[in-house]
């Protein structure tokens, strides 16, 4: 109702009237007549017009009421002739007639009511019209509030759907004389889930299948209302799969099926699950996923050594891995699958008591060592990047997951390389000849001296034993005299072959870059060495043999920094 209802409650007539005080309370003992002021009596509509309503409440004369005061909301007229309602007589005016009104008749039987209902403790129905500060408020024939608290057993998120809608409401206090009533709906509720309550628990038991709706969902499981109790399901028995927050899989309001898994009466916890509804996906795993089959499954997690593939809710399996790709070369496993791929695998172990199954993708793909041997016959000639180089050799990528090892001692037939980086760089395109597969150990080597054919494979023709050899002289130890004989082949005068007589050591007699005569005493392509003999030249006195290597070297000058610095001294020594 509206204004008129408040003028009815806080009219100065009724300023001191106890709350649920009754007609004879409110207009005292004496006997009214039909047309008594304050009385709420019968009216028949007996005429119509454009704004009144002609009544006959069987006075002397009619009365008329505004056709205001019998529309609804939606404007509707409510009423026709011949229709008996109770009106509230207001006053008798001076003519005669009477002022009646209907709603204020309305508004003195919703109070009576309202009192009446308190005391019986019973219900009252009511339409929610909006909200306001606190709560909302409620059309009971007048204004309610209802406050957020009442509204349900849980609190309301969209209350804004609630605006409408009608409901039974219990009393909770009112006042009469400042037109306040609060209501609640949650009491009524209560007693509902008390009564639902006390037969669950009388009906509840360990195995059972019942509905519920979700209520809360946490981090580590959903609460369900079963129409009594509240049940808990744990997130680990929400799937047989992986669940990385029930909210993936559920809503607040979803109406689900659960097993009691437990149910504890002394404390009314009940311990609900989802998953005992389907049967363990484990027990037929050996069946659907034989060892050697394939499966597809879904990458569900990705760590550092491995990823985790879901062939079905509740089956994982591990792919290692080594058992990712043939390439030696470790990759992280995100290189080569994301998060949600479909991967096609191969089953390699199951354990189904440990729920435990070994994948593998690369079982799935040709093992590029079985054709290897077909592709790169030994003797022939690959190209390829240099992909890493380590004090023993450089490695050079074939194809993908072989690499070919070139030696150091492979890289030149006559160069000293003291390390590979010398002449070689990362990525750097070289040519190699393949020298040895090895299979079953995964090796492959090559070489790049091969390419060029063995220089010594000519020393015995070129050099044979007792031929004259001139050459430069390369290093210099307490051994020997180390010689050049032509680039990459060099010959050793052992210490022994540099006289007749006993030599301690050559170091001090002989220098590097000088040249020297010699003659070939042995040679051996095999272990790369060339035999010189300094004495074997001549019968000639040791020392004969060297003072003649002394004046060769004085005919040919200075050949060291050492001799220069010593011809200046010798020039300033002479000018002094």
């Amino acid at each position: 109702m509206g204004n008129n209802e408040t003028e009815i409650i806080t009219n100065d007539s009724f300023d001191t009237v106890e709350e649920g005080a009754s007609f004879a309370e409110l207009f005292g003992d004496e006997q009214l007549t039909v047309a008594d002021v304050g009385s709420v009596v019968p009216g028949t509509i007996i005429g119509l017009t454009d704004d009144f309503a002609v009544v006959d409440i069987g006075d002397k004369s009619e009365s008329e009421i505004s056709l205001s005061e019998f529309k609804s909301d939606g404007e509707e007229l409510e009423v026709k002739v011949g229709d008996v309602f109770d009106v509230f007589v207001e006053k008798r005016e001076a003519e005669g007639g009477l002022c009646l009104s209907r709603e204020k008749a309305i508004g003195i039987k919703v109070w009576e009511d309202i009192a009446r209902i308190q005391e019986e403790d019973g219900t009252i129905q009511g339409r929610i019209d909006n909200r306001v500060k606190g709560g909302m408020s409620v059309d009971i024939g007048v204004p309610a509030f209802l406050p957020y608290s009442q509204i349900d057993l849980r609190p309301v998120k969209d209350l804004d759907s609630l605006i409408g809608q009608s409901f039974d409401f219990k009393i909770l206090k009112y006042n009469r004389r400042r037109n306040n009533v609060v209501i609640s709906r949650r009491a009524i509720l209560e007693e509902e889930r008390k009564k639902l309550r006390e037969d669950m628990r009388d009906n509840l038991a360990e195995g059972s299948i019942i509905k519920g709706a979700i209520t809360n969902i946490t981090d580590y499981g959903i609460f369900i209302d079963l129409g009594g109790l509240d049940g808990l399901c744990h997130i680990t028995d929400l799937s047989w799969g992986r669940v990385s927050h029930p909210s993936k899989l559920f809503k607040v309001g979803e109406e689900i099926e659960v097993k009691v898994l437990k149910f504890d009466k002394d404390t009314d916890k009940v311990s609900l699950g989802v998953k005992q509804l389907k049967t363990d996906p484990w027990s037929t795993v050996e069946e659907k996923y034989p060892v050697g089959s394939k499966a597809v499954g879904r990458v569900v997690s990705i760590t550092d050594y491995g990823v985790f593939a879901e062939l079905e809710e509740g089956v994982e399996g591990l792919i290692h891995v080594s058992e990712m790709s043939w390439s030696k070369k470790t990759r992280h496993p995100s290189k080569i699958v994301t998060v949600g791929d479909q991967v096609e695998v191969a089953i390699l172990n199951i354990d189904a008591d440990a729920k435990r199954i070994s994948l593998g993708m690369k079982q799935l793909q040709p093992n590029p060592w079985d054709l290897v041997i077909d592709n790169y016959p030994v003797g022939s000639i690959i190209e390829g990047k240099v992909k890493n180089i380590t004090d023993f050799g450089i490695f050079i990528g074939i194809e993908e997951g072989i690499d070919g090892l070139i030696h150091v001692s492979d890289l030149s037939w006559t160069e000293r390389i003291k390390h590979p980086s010398e002449k070689y760089s990362k990525n750097q395109v070289v040519q190699a000849v393949v020298l040895k597969i090895d299979r079953e150990s995964e090796r492959f080597s090559l070489g790049i001296k091969q390419l060029e054919p063995d220089p010594w494979q000519q020393v015995i023709e070129k050099y044979p034993v007792g031929a004259p050899v001139e050459g430069k002289i390369t290093n210099v130890t307490d051994f020997g005299i180390f010689v050049e004989v032509e680039e990459g082949i060099e010959g050793l005068v052992h210490v022994s072959e540099i006289s007749k007589e006993k030599i301690a050591t050559p170091v001090g007699m002989y220098n590097v870059g000088d040249m020297l005569k010699t003659k070939v005493i042995n040679v051996s392509a095999k272990d790369r060495k060339i035999g010189l003999s300094v004495k074997a030249l001549s019968d000639e006195s040791p020392e004969a043999s060297y003072q003649d290597y002394k004046k060769q070297q004085e005919t040919a000058g200075p050949s060291t920094i050492g001799d220069l610095l010593k011809e200046e001294f010798d020039k300033e020594d002479s000018a002094g």
